[in-house]
């Protein structure tokens, strides 16, 4: 995993404002820059980054540095990539909007963090039913991460197999993420098995 933070390329992110520009609404106290974290997952492949830099540099933001992590893929293969720059509140949300508009991860945005986390185990046929979308539906529910894959299974994909998923959800929404994995299996008619809530050990 390499540890080099870039900067951001050169004249991304300028789009004349000076961070002291008075905005749009008047200059109230929510418009003055400050500094945000947004963490992204990007396929690896030629031109992604500079493709998820666009929405951020279009909507007022000012970039900052990258860290482009590439020795380190997310579950999916991916590659996570946290990205600082400069914009007000409502240029910030704009920006995560957007983001999410163009189809890229938002795994976490500022301090909106994926503070819960739940270890699932699925039965089934999950490589016949495609693992690569069912771990990528599960991402496309808002309030949820998949943190950690462990697949197990048999030699060719005619037996079913076993994956035990550890998922990652905001604060606050572990129910939704569960109601979204639990539609998820019934539809593709894989036994889930649920961790017991409110038990001590």
């Amino acid at each position: 995993m390499s540890d080099r933070r870039d900067g951001a390329p050169e004249g991304a992110g300028d789009d004349g404002d000076d961070a002291t520009d008075p905005s749009p609404d008047g200059g109230h106290a929510s418009a003055t820059p400050s500094t945000h974290t947004v963490r992204l997952e990007l396929v690896d492949e030629p031109g992604q980054l500079l493709a998820a830099l666009h929405p951020i540099a279009d909507n007022g933001g000012n970039l900052l540095s990258i860290y482009h992590e590439r020795g380190n893929k997310t579950p999916r293969g991916r590659i996570p990539v946290e990205v600082d720059f400069e914009a007000t509140q409502e240029r910030f949300e704009g920006i995560v909007e957007a983001l999410r508009s163009e189809g890229v991860n938002v795994m976490q945005a500022g301090t909106e963090r994926y503070a819960e986390e739940v270890t699932l185990l699925l039965f089934g046929h999950l490589i016949d039913t495609d693992l690569s979308d069912t771990l990528s539906r599960i991402e496309a529910c808002e309030s949820a991460s998949v943190a950690d894959v462990s697949l197990a299974a048999p030699q060719g994909t005619e037996e079913a197999s076993s994956a035990r998923l550890r998922v990652e959800a905001r604060a606050g929404e572990t129910d939704a993420a569960l109601a979204a994995v639990r539609e998820l299996a019934e539809e593709k008619e894989l036994r889930l098995v649920e961790p017991l809530m409110g038990v001590e050990a």
